[in-house]
């Protein structure tokens, strides 16, 4: 397999040292951007200040809403200190979050997706199992807005890590988080809070005014290519692996993998408007506090906000092992403040 090297200066604790990477070339391409258009190297520049490392949350185990898997809980915390005037540009990896050198470059681009507003009809009236709080079948009006074409991925969120804005993700079982050849997986295990923090974080960087996660109306009439009558993103065809990250036919996770795969490595399930990822891989938080029905929904494409402690996800996941999990229409809902390995989220403005 074709590998690429790259030296990395790192500032760790105080000590400078350079560390050697073997990243598979494979892992690099990522929306367009090839091995050969990332190559970072080493420099003797000037030092980027020391940025002090944001612990990760305390956790304690709690169930999940719906009879999902056992999540585990984050304390939601304050925002951390902010260092004045340092955003530190993010390439190298770590097993725990470092300061980089300033001419490493920065992570790989958020690239947003203009989806074209229109009216859908939001929901399904099937009344299967998984869909009984997706009704009733309404329309609703979405203005034209912009989606980032993937799920934000782990070294996305580590320039927020980085910066003092945003605790780190969940390290157990299936996270992402500190995994040395995953910096273009999704960025899984982290709560609503956190999702919300580093969309705040984007919308203070020039080019990225207001940033924040999409409504749920959003999200599924992006995921249905723009409101289109279809059960998936690419349409009415079953799912599979060859459009989406889901369990093989043998059942073994992530096509067989038994993880995430790296973002946008199924493009043959895109949206018509190139949107990667809507059906599989990680599932995704959304704006929305969770209701049981469309009862009292806006018909205007905003989110849903009422007292309580639920937040929406949609998407299926690398996890997902009914194929009716993948569908555009189908929810989730989890506390707001626990995580699981299964979501991840992206940005809309």
């Amino acid at each position: 397999m074709k590998k690429l090297f790259s030296a990395v200066l790192i500032i760790n604790l105080g000590a400078a040292f350079v560390a050697a990477v073997d990243v598979p070339a494979a892992e690099f391409e990522l929306a367009g951007v090839t091995a050969e258009g990332i190559r970072g190297e080493a420099s003797n520049g000037p030092a980027v200040p020391a940025v002090p490392k944001v612990p990760a949350p305390s956790m304690v185990p709690v169930a999940k809403a719906a009879g999902h898997a056992q999540a585990s809980k984050t304390a939601v915390h304050s925002d951390p200190a902010i260092i004045p005037g340092i955003i530190v540009p993010f390439f190298a990896w770590h097993d725990h979050v470092t300061a980089p050198h300033s001419n490493v470059g920065a992570p790989s681009p958020v690239r947003f997706v203009t989806i074209p507003g229109g009216r859908f009809m939001m929901g399904t009236n099937n009344g299967k199992k998984y869909f009984e709080d997706a009704v009733p079948v309404r329309e609703v009006a979405v203005k034209t807005f912009e989606m980032s074409k993937t799920a934000v991925t782990v070294e996305q969120y580590a320039e927020c890590v980085i910066n003092g804005w945003c605790s780190e993700p969940g390290t157990r079982g299936y996270c992402n988080w500190g995994q040395k050849d995953r910096k273009y997986h999704p960025v899984n295990c982290v709560t609503w809070g956190q999702a919300a923090r580093y969309a705040e974080f984007k919308s203070k960087q020039r080019g990225f005014e207001g940033v924040r996660l999409p409504t749920e109306a959003e999200w599924e009439y992006a995921a249905k290519s723009g409101g289109r009558d279809q059960k998936y993103p690419w349409g009415n065809e079953e799912a599979s692996c060859d459009r989406a990250v889901m369990p093989n036919d043998r059942g073994v996770m992530g096509c067989g993998k038994n993880r995430t795969l790296p973002v946008c490595s199924r493009t043959a399930g895109n949206t018509a408007q190139g949107l990667c990822d809507m059906a599989g891989n990680v599932r995704q938080w959304v704006q929305d506090k969770y209701q049981d029905s469309y009862r009292n929904a806006p018909a205007d494409g905003s989110a849903f906000d009422a007292p309580g402690s639920n937040r929406v996800a949609r998407g299926g996941s690398f996890f997902t092992t009914s194929t009716s999990r993948l569908r555009a229409d189908c929810r989730y809902y989890y506390d707001a403040g626990s995580y699981d390995f299964e979501i991840g989220f992206r940005l809309a403005r």
